[in-house]
């Protein structure tokens, strides 16, 4: 059974569809990324399957539940994750309160002053273990506000993965990075791949990326689904070199 899909989604505003009837499955435990030119729709997806926006018609399931109706925190509770294109921290608490208020919220602490130490020290434990695994440890102290672009977008993902979603979606996770700051995020997304125990959605503009990771790539085009397949497969499509590649890609040379 799929763990995340989705029949007949569409989206108007106005009289623009933005979402025109997308239906998709994605595995559980699947890589899959999303492309498409500007305009496309990719975020409006995003935004109607984390539940930011309500769809003007079809559906949205999580592990066969229709979860359509459902608010963007019950659909975090059951499972979903999300990050955005702009980074979402606390800019002036460090980056280990950062995480640590993540894995509280998780827990459904809301204080810990009262509680005993075994269960801090477990908090703790596991902030820092997300912290090493986003490749952050040695800017545990720092404010969020001083870290660079990329850093903020690691310590995003260590929040992410301290809701402990099954389903991560990652909406440009490189957007805004200078080209030496991307292959460090590259090498946490690929450790969260290999770790097999999270289903990863990721919408991406680079190629190299999503041909090096993706076990699937979804195209949409103007707001409606073009094409769904292996890699190479998109790769050879016709209508995805048209629509979106222009034929300029080559697998000889990628």
């Amino acid at each position: 059974m799929a763990i995340l899909e989705t029949k007949d989604l569409t989206i108007k505003f106005g009289g623009h569809t933005a979402v025109d009837n997308v239906s998709f499955t994605v595995p559980e435990k699947e890589f899959k990324s999303i492309i498409g030119p500007n305009g496309a729709g990719k975020t409006t997806l995003f935004n109607l399957l984390s539940g930011q926006l309500k769809p003007t018609g079809g559906d949205v399931y999580l592990k066969g539940r229709n979860v359509t109706k459902l608010s963007p925190a019950k659909r975090a509770r059951l499972g979903i994750g999300r990050s955005f294109q702009i980074t979402n921290v606390f800019p002036n608490l460090t980056v280990l309160e950062n995480v640590r208020l993540a894995v509280q919220s998780k827990r459904g602490i809301r204080y810990i002053m009262h509680r005993n130490k075994s269960s801090f020290r477990e908090i703790m434990d596991e902030a820092h273990r997300l912290i090493g695994l986003v490749m952050l440890t040695k800017k545990t102290d720092f404010l969020a506000v001083n870290l660079a672009h990329g850093e903020k977008r690691k310590l995003e993902i260590a929040m992410l993965l301290a809701l402990d979603t099954e389903i991560l979606l990652l909406d440009e996770p490189t957007a805004g990075m200078s080209l030496e700051e991307v292959p460090a995020i590259l090498d946490v997304i690929r450790k969260i791949k290999e770790q097999e125990s999270k289903t990863i959605v990721l919408i991406e503009h680079k190629m190299d990326m999503i041909m090096d990771l993706s076990d699937s790539i979804m195209v949409l085009f103007n707001g409606r689904l073009l094409a769904d397949d292996h890699p190479k497969e998109i790769m050879k499509n016709e209508q995805v070199q048209s629509a979106y590649l222009g034929g300029l890609y080559d697998e000889h040379t990628a």
